[in-house]
């Protein structure tokens, strides 16, 4: 095995798991104060709060394997240096979360609910072939994954099987999040290297998954692309760029400080 295509292929991955857990939960922090209620307020902002954790945990690993402090990795980094998929950067709605926030709970039931079930099912796959750091961070983050999934999954159901006109707002979101939903089992350019280094399974294995776990549920049309480009490649929307100048505001007003 080549040392150095294996830790290349290892940073590429873990960059994708960290930045896509980053991300996300900075879009479910905007929902602070604005969920449908107060006891969703709490869960939501504990959920956002966990998937801050994880990405966390593999900004740690990263800062390990020498790519630099945590800290810079998530707030010195430009957004094409960025490995999240695109579908976790676009707003939940018009509005910003200070001025006429017109938030699309729907589409955010739908995007966090499929973002979670195929986070557990990547994980699943983490924890039987990867580096052993690695395994041992999913195995963590798989004990609260169960807890989000559900969250979600109850969400889902509940407003799929409610009014006619949840649904049908329902089924407009779906297929919204469907657009771009599949740079999330995207690996990038180096996909095949690191399927090939058994750090994961490879995109269509874990796609199929993803899609037989949810038609057990739901008979839905489940078809994917990525309309607006693979984020795994540096490539993103002017969000991911508005979105990381809102989370580094604070640490670039004072670099030097130890945050």
């Amino acid at each position: 095995m080549d040392s150095g295509e294996y830790r290349n292929c290892l940073i590429e991955l873990l960059y994708q798991l960290a930045d896509d857990d980053f991300i996300l939960a900075y879009r479910g922090s905007e929902w602070i104060g604005l969920a449908p209620h107060i006891e969703e307020d709490v869960a939501f902002s504990s959920i956002s709060q966990d998937l801050m954790g994880h990405a966390t945990l593999y900004y740690s690993l990263l800062e390990e394997l020498g790519e630099g402090q945590a800290d810079s990795l998530t707030h010195n980094r430009p957004p094409e240096k960025f490995h999240n998929a695109i579908i976790l950067e676009l707003p939940n709605g018009t509005g910003t979360y200070l001025e006429n926030p017109d938030y699309d709970w729907g589409f955010t039931v739908v995007r966090n609910y499929f973002y979670t079930l195929a986070k557990k099912i990547r994980l699943d796959s983490i924890k039987t072939e990867s580096y052993e750091p690695l395994q041992q961070i999913a195995k963590k983050i798989s004990v609260e994954m169960s807890y989000h999934l559900m969250h979600w999954e109850t969400w889902f159901n509940q407003l799929m099987n409610s009014t006619p006109e949840a649904r049908s707002r329902m089924e407009k979101a779906i297929k919204l999040v469907l657009e771009n939903f599949d740079g999330i089992f995207s690996y990038g350019e180096l996909g095949d290297q690191i399927v090939k280094l058994s750090l994961i399974e490879s995109e269509a294995t874990l796609k199929q998954r993803w899609i037989t776990e949810l038609q057990k549920k739901e008979q839905i049309d489940l078809s994917m692309t990525m309309n607006k480009g693979n984020g795994r490649n540096g490539i993103h929307t002017k969000h991911l760029t508005t979105s990381l100048a809102t989370l580094s505001e604070v640490y670039q007003s004072i670099p030097a400080a130890e945050w």
